[in-house]
Order: structure tokens, then sequence, then C-alpha cells
């Protein structure tokens, strides 16, 4: 049902403000249900036994109106005494407790004694590429895009205080993707939400990168007949060859950053009839604009940076096809070009290869105010952040940001760019990256796939790396992360490396019989 975007603004400000609600018993999971809070339906209230490495906890289902579903889940014994919310991946549309990437999971903070909360970003969806639910509806566009975050935080706040009696000592946020762009736009609209946030592969400009960029590489690997013209069997040459150049053996290939690798596709071209060491003119061609990225007609960039080189072990499951299974990223395009990126929505009538990289970008600006924590300016070649952090740092918050460089499919060049921009408008500061490095911390993770989701080649788990830790400590303790370390495991779960990953722009330096961090 189509819903007037009439109503946006008294929501944003008659919702966001004032709560009420009704006093329960401490500890009383089922009165819970009964509390009065401004805005939301609360559903039920149970307690749910211990079972496997989770605790015993409340469980509460409720609804911010008009249609943001949420969970939360409350530790029976041993709360640590702070909240942990969570956000959600692509097009969200359901509720999520484990997930691929920890940083979307609810469940991984509540293992470590926290109240934890999700929500399933204001809408029901047949799954995260299902992008349907915004064909006609603008306020779900503007919950999924800025509210139902703050929102979930809000009610989540007031069952916390309810249950145990009092408030939390300490609230955190973390998303990866999606979740990762509904951080840094808690960090940068709504500064008190949480006391530290975790913005992981953050999707920033979700405009820029699932219109624009997706449209790109979709096109690029579609044939005269319709069949993509790269497939996964031919892109196992590539993975050899950039490893083979850029990357280093004590690794397993892992190139520690695609800036400094100078592979070129035609290097694989073949000089007389294809053979299976060697790749025909038009496979040539979808790498070559692949590892461009996406630009109009005179040549200018329109998305900062192409496929990262170093990525292709992860190519199957985003670009090429994983078996049977179809390559994810054209499905995201395909839906968000359809029923997201534009208004009005042109419909399941519209293709990927449709998109005109001359007009159609313009046309998403609408969209990019209610989407994107960071829109990239062709113009000037830099990001614009939605807002500073001004307000966040004045409210004592840190932001942990993390993005691999083996990520193809939210790639990781805007969210340097985003970083280096934030950097700038440290205002008053001589140094704008030191300044901003008491408030914000950026750190670029070697061969770390998309979340942490493939472990492909040397591709870093999603475990690999512990961001909650040093964010707890930087938080509670004043202790800034200098690094973090990525673990490599091989299928036996030993470690088979491990390395430093330096807050920007350090990188790793050879000193004695390791590495540490230094001036790049």
């Amino acid at each position: 049902m189509r819903r007037s975007f009439g109503i946006v603004a008294g929501l944003l400000t008659g919702i966001a403000g004032g709560l009420t609600a009704a006093p329960a018993l401490a500890g009383d999971c089922a009165a819970l249900a009964n509390l009065k809070v401004e805005a939301v339906n609360l559903h039920s209230a149970a307690e749910v036994p211990a079972s496997g490495d989770l605790p015993a906890y409340c469980r509460v289902l409720g609804t911010v109106r008009p249609a943001t579903s949420f969970e939360v889940r409350l530790p029976l014994q041993n709360w640590n005494g702070k909240y942990y919310g969570t956000g959600c991946g692509g097009f969200c549309g359901t509720l999520l407790s484990d997930a691929p990437g920890f940083t979307n999971a609810m469940n991984y903070g509540l293992r470590r004694g926290y109240a934890a909360s999700t929500m399933d970003g204001g809408h029901w969806g047949t799954g995260s590429a299902d992008g349907r639910w915004a064909a006609g509806d603008l306020v779900a566009r503007m919950d999924w895009g800025q509210r139902a975050v703050t929102e979930t935080a809000r009610v989540s706040k007031v069952l916390v205080r309810a249950f145990y009696d009092r408030p939390q000592r300490k609230s955190y946020f973390a998303g990866c993707s999606t979740g990762g762009r509904m951080a840094a736009m808690e960090a940068l609209r709504y500064p008190k939400d949480f006391d530290g946030i975790i913005s992981g592969a953050p999707a920033l400009d979700y405009t820029g990168l699932v219109a624009t960029s997706f449209a790109w590489v979709a096109k690029a690997n579609t044939g005269p007949d319709g069949k993509p013209i790269l497939t996964t069997p031919r892109a196992r040459l590539v993975t050899e060859a950039v490893a083979a150049a850029c990357g280093a053996k004590e690794t397993g290939g892992l190139v520690a950053d695609p800036r400094h690798c100078t592979f070129k596709p035609s290097s694989l071209r073949c000089t007389g009839a294809t053979s299976d060491t060697c790749l025909s003119e038009a496979e040539v061609g979808v790498l070559e604009k692949w590892y461009a990225g996406p630009t109009d007609a005179s040549g200018r960039a329109l998305y900062p940076g192409g496929i990262p080189l170093g990525s292709e072990a992860h190519w199957p499951r985003w670009l090429t096809g994983l078996g049977n299974a179809p390559a994810i990223l054209p499905l995201f395009a395909a839906d968000f070009l359809r029923y997201m990126a534009f208004w009005p929505s042109p419909g399941p009538g519209y293709r990927v290869t449709d998109f005109d990289f001359s007009a159609d970008p313009a046309r998403l600006a609408p969209q990019a105010q209610v989407y994107n924590a960071a829109t990239y300016d062709p113009a000037s070649a830099t990001a614009r952040p939605a807002a500073g952090l001004s307000a966040f740092r004045e409210a004592g918050g840190k932001l942990l940001i993390y993005h691999g460089w083996g990520d193809s499919l939210v790639t990781p060049f805007m969210t340097v760019a985003f970083y280096e921009a934030l950097a700038k408008g440290t205002a008053g500061k001589a140094d704008g990256l030191a300044a901003l490095k008491d408030t914000a911390r950026l750190f670029m993770v070697p061969g770390m796939d998309h979340c942490g989701i493939g472990t492909e080649g040397p591709g870093i788990a999603d475990t690999g790396i512990d961001p909650l830790t040093a964010l707890e400590r930087w938080v509670e303790a004043g202790e800034a992360p200098r690094e973090l370390v990525a673990t490599k495991r091989d299928a036996g779960g030993a470690i088979a490396w491990s390395l430093p990953v330096c807050a920007y722009p350090e990188v790793p330096r050879a000193e004695g019989a390791g590495l540490v961090c230094a001036a790049p």
C-alpha cells in the first residue's frame, strides 16, 4: 500500500522526540510486552533458555510505526551493562540474529553479555536483494535510508532500562555493507545515539555504487547475446596472474594494497587462437572496464576506482557466478534500479543495461539525499559526507571503520575517499588526518572479501579481525587502536599467518623480526 511522503517530516520530528514508558518490574520479561513506548507496538516478550554458546535471554519483538520490525535480546544473567545495536545487509527486509559478517549479527553481542538488537530496515522482503518494497513508498525509503536504526536504538534503550532498572553505561553499534552505511549515518546524523560505532565495508554512496558502478560492472560483462563474457573458469586465469604479479608468496598471493599493483589485463591477451592460458579481446575488455570503474561519455570518472586488484579470488560469488548460483552483484543492481534508485520507479521492465551513464547519474540525486552517508562528486573527484563529525566528536563518540582491499562488491576506494574528506573537514586543524584520528580511525584489511564472507585464496574471514574489542578499549579506557591484527586460518582452523592492519594512512614496515605500523 502506498503511503504519502507528506507524513515523513511528521514521523521524523514527532517520533524522534519524547517517549513514554509505563513502569515494569525489573527482571520481569513478560511484563515488557505491556510497556507503552511512543509510536511503538510491542508484540511479545518471552524468556528463551540458554542454548549452545548463547546465554538465556528475554526476547522482545515489536514494530516502530509504521513498519520497522525489531528484536531485542536481553541477557537474563551476567549482563555486561552495555547495549549493542546492529545493522542489516543489502536491502534488508528480515530480522537476522546471526549472519556472515559478525557486525550484522546481534548474537555476536549477546554472546559477550550485551543487550542486543536488530531491525529489518523498515520493511519486509523476500531476501536481501528484494527491492520491491520501495517501488511506491517514500516513507519506507526514508526508514531504510536513515530512520530504522535510530528508532530501534530509542526503543531498545527503553527496554534495557525497564528490564535492568538502570540504563546502559555504554552503547555500541556495528554494521557491515548496508549496515556499514547505517553505522556511518548514525555518526553523522544521530551523533548521540552511540558511544562507539563500527562501520564495516560501508556502502556509503549507495546510489553511486549500486546504480552507477554496479550497472557498469554488469553491462561490461554482458555480451551481444545477453550472456556473460567473462565466466568463472576464465576468471581463474586472472586470479593467478594478479597474485603472481603483485601478491606476496608468504601470504598466499595477498595483494597488500591494490593501488600499488601494476598488473595490466593486456598481458593476458591471446596472440593467436583463444586458449586455456590466455583471454580473448572481449574478455580483456571486461577486465579493463572493471578495473577502471565507471565513466560518462566524456571519460569523467563517476565513482572512485573500480574492482580492486587482488579481489579476483572472490569474483565467483559477486561477479561471475558460483556453481549453479548466479553472480550476486547483478541481482542487487537489477532491483535497485527497478524499484529504489529513481522516483517514480521504472518498474520490473527496466534492465540494468538500460542505464545511461551520461544522463542517469543526475536522476539519482533525490534518493542520494535519503540513502547516502557520503556521495562522490565527479566534478571535484572527492567524496562529500552527508554531514560532519563535529557533533559526534563533541559527544565523545568513537568511529572505527574497516574495509577489505579484496572487496569486489562494495569496492574500497570510496571508503578511503570518505575518510580523507572527513579529515579535510576537521576545522581548525593543520593536520586533518592526525586530528581526525582522535574520533575516527580507518583500517584497510589486505585480502579481505566483502565483510569477510569469502575466505578463498588469501581472503580473511570476518572473525580474522576483532574491531569490537579495539573499540571497547578506545571508548572505555581511552586506548586508541593503532592497529588491528588480521589472521588467516587454514581449512583445519590453524593460523596460517597474521599481520598488523595499521590505522590509515600508516602501513606495516619491517622492523627487527616483525612488522610495525609506520608512516607510508
